[in-house]
């Protein structure tokens, strides 16, 4: 099953594909520059930044060519070369490079690298959920190679990510609600949304995109036994006795499990997960845990995303200085 890619890309997204090598196994673009969103109009939305993610199988190979043809992109990281751009882009943060105020075609781009197999970890274990999460909301997918793990890895993100919003959702809810639940999850307990960022944020990426959701989810939500889906009704019922929420709880994530896990069992108990979520799954404030997992998950995330000005890539850039003296003064 491939995920649903929307139709009428347009010649600008082809145009700046163009631009960069093809060995690409996904590509996608995502944001406010691409999807209007609630209160904002066409006008804005064409001035807004593009936001692109592209999956290479050999990350190394892939930034030789783009800094043999876009070397410009780069900051000033490119001097360190493709084999320690990839070092960091694998090592540090959630597994991807990003370029960013990059000017192409009257337009300025973002652009994240991510090796494929990274991607397909993220999207089955949402070790960061950095890239899986922005997978849960409507994406242009512009290129999707025939890689059965990654096909099979896409349409599992979106699974997870409905079975967690039934945890944290009444028995009887709308498409929007449902919607709306999804699409914040890669936002819990992310400080930003405190500070300095529109607090309806969530709601404005749905309300104009009802449709899209519908897309990606509709198929999903039809075959999923937890959930009697009416979609002339644009209603839900979803299982709610502590069977069902265990079934929901063991299909979550792995990485989500053992942050539930680790806010439920007591010190030296020791328990396995099985167990844990057995105790979670009776528990009437099994949602509320399940919350909670995210707002451990999701910081824990957004904190790797910062490493390009962590103390280690700092120690990495000063190394290499001390390297170049002392082959200019041998």
């Amino acid at each position: 099953m491939s995920l649903p890619a929307l139709q009428n890309t347009g010649v600008i997204y082809r145009r700046i594909l163009s631009q960069f090598p093809q060995d690409i196994s996904l590509a996608f673009a995502y944001g406010s520059g691409v999807f209007k969103q609630h209160g904002g109009s066409q006008g804005q939305m064409e001035k807004n930044m593009l936001d692109f993610v592209f999956a290479v199988d050999d990350p190394v190979t892939w930034h030789t060519m783009n800094l043999l043809q876009n070397r410009r992109h780069y900051s000033i990281l490119k001097i360190l070369g493709p084999t320690k751009i990839s070092s960091i882009q694998n090592e540090y943060g959630a597994s991807v490079y990003y370029n960013t105020l990059v000017p192409i075609d009257g337009r300025i781009i973002k652009y994240g690298v991510i090796s494929t197999d990274s991607l397909i970890d993220d999207l089955m274990h949402w070790k960061t959920m950095y890239v899986a999460g922005r997978l849960h909301k409507p994406v242009k997918m512009l290129v999707q190679n025939e890689n059965g793990k990654l096909r099979a890895a896409l349409v599992s993100n979106l699974k997870s990510a409905v079975m967690a919003s039934f945890l944290m959702l009444p028995e009887s809810f709308t498409e929007e609600e449902l919607f709306l639940q999804i699409a914040g999850l890669s936002y819990a307990g992310d400080f930003r949304m405190k500070i300095g960022e529109d607090k309806s944020k969530v709601s404005n990426i749905v309300k104009d995109n009802i449709h899209h959701f519908r897309i990606l989810y509709s198929n999903i939500l039809r075959d999923c036994p937890q959930v009697v889906y009416k979609p002339p009704q644009g209603r839900l019922e979803v299982d709610k006795s502590p069977e069902g929420q265990f079934i929901q709880l063991m299909a979550l994530p792995r990485t989500l499990q053992q942050r539930i896990t680790k806010l439920v069992d007591l010190p030296g108990k020791n328990r396995d997960v099985e167990e844990i979520l057995l105790q979670v799954a009776q528990d009437p404030d099994c949602g509320a845990v399940v919350h909670q997992g995210f707002c451990v998950l999701v910081p824990s995330g957004l904190r790797k995303t910062v490493s390009y000005s962590s103390k280690k890539l700092m120690k990495m850039w000063k190394s290499w200085r001390r390297k170049q003296s002392v082959s200019q003064i041998s």
